[in-house]
C-alpha cells in the first residue's frame, strides 16, 4: 500500500485538540497572537506557514515547553497550567526539528527512554536494570522492538545513536515518542533531510499506526505538496497569527494563503 492509497479518516470527527487565544511574547516580540483553532481526531493534520510564522513556538506551547497565554485543551481537558512532563503523561508526545537522542546509547535504549513513565524506577531503573523493574522492562522492550520494526529499524542494532544516518535517527526519535502510546503526536519537520521515498514510507508508517490506534498526528512541514497529500486538516500561520484553517483543498485555494506563503506559481501549477 502506498501513502496515496491510505483511506482518510471520516471528514466529520470531534476535536482532539483545541487551542484558544494562544499568545506568546519573547522580549517584546509577539511570537503568537491570539491563535485559535481545533484539530479533528485521527489521521494526520498539518501546520504550515513562512519562516518565523510561529509553527515551532505553537508546538512548544501545545507540549508545554513554552509558557503561554490562552488555553490548550486535549480531549476537552485544559492543560494550560500543566508542565510538559504532565502533558506528556496525559497523551502528548513530540519530536523536534533536529532529532534529540542520547548519542552514547543504542537505538533500543533511546526508544526505551520514552517508556520511563510506565516503568517502576523510571529512567534509572531502565539503565541499571534493577530486579524490581525487570517485568516492566521486558514488556517495554517488546513494545519498543515492535515499534522499531514497524519503522524499519533493527531492535538489535548495537551502534551508538550518534553514529546512525539521519533518517534512522529520525525514526528512533519517532519510535521513542510512540512508545508512550500518545493521543497526540507532534512531528516537527519529519521530512527534513530525508529523500522522497524515505518520507513517504515514514509517513505511511505513521498514518497506519494512527489508523490502528486512534492516535492523531500533527506535522509542521515546509513541503506543501506533501502536506496537501497526507493531511485531513491544515492550519496556516503567518507572523504569529492564524491566517486560515480547514480542508487542504480549500486552504490551498485561499488567496490569502497563496499571497502569504504559496505564491502564484503554486496556483498556476495546479490550473
Amino acid at each position: 500500500m502506498s501513502l496515496d492509497e491510505m483511506a482518510p479518516p471520516e471528514t466529520e470527527a470531534p476535536a482532539v485538540l483545541r487551542v484558544d487565544e494562544l499568545a506568546v511574547e519573547f522580549r517584546g516580540v509577539k511570537a503568537l497572537q491570539g491563535v485559535s483553532f481545533t484539530i479533528p481526531r485521527g489521521g494526520i493534520s498539518s501546520v504550515i506557514g513562512p519562516n518565523g510564522a510561529g509553527k515551532t513556538t505553537l508546538f512548544n506551547c501545545i507540549s508545554g515547553v513554552a509558557k503561554h497565554q490562552g488555553t490548550v485543551e486535549l480531549d476537552g481537558r485544559d492543560l494550560s497550567r500543566l508542565r510538559a512532563d504532565r502533558r506528556a503523561t496525559l497523551g502528548i508526545a513530540r519530536t523536534f526539528q533536529t532529532p534529540l537522542l542520547i548519542a552514547e546509547l543504542s537505538p533500543m535504549e533511546n526508544v526505551l527512554l520514552g517508556a520511563h513513565a510506565g516503568i517502576r524506577g523510571g529512567v534509572v531503573g531502565l539503565i541499571v536494570r534493577r530486579p524490581a523493574v525487570r517485568a516492566d522492562e521486558r514488556a517495554a522492550r517488546a513494545r519498543a522492538a515492535e515499534l522499531m520494526e514497524v519503522l524499519g529499524l533493527d531492535p538489535d542494532d548495537t551502534r551508538r545513536a550518534g553514529s546512525l544516518p539521519h533518517g534512522d535517527r529520525r525514526r528512533v526519535e519517532i519510535a521513542r515518542a510512540l512508545i508512550s502510546d500518545p493521543k497526540l503526536l507532534l512531528l516537527d519537520e519529519p521530512a527534513a533531510g530525508l529523500g522522497a521515498d524515505e518520507t513517504d514510507q515514514l509517513l505511511l508508517d505513521i498514518q497506519q499506526h494512527a489508523q490502528a490506534t486512534g492516535m492523531t498526528c500533527i506535522l509542521v512541514e515546509h513541503d506543501v505538496g506533501l502536506v496537501m497529500r497526507v493531511s485531513r486538516h491544515v492550519v496556516v500561520l503567518d507572523a504569529g497569527r492564524l491566517l486560515v484553517a480547514g480542508d487542504p483543498r480549500e486552504v490551498a485555494a485561499d488567496p490569502r494563503v497563496i499571497a502569504a506563503y504559496l505564491g502564484d506559481d503554486w496556483s498556476e501549477d495546479r490550473q
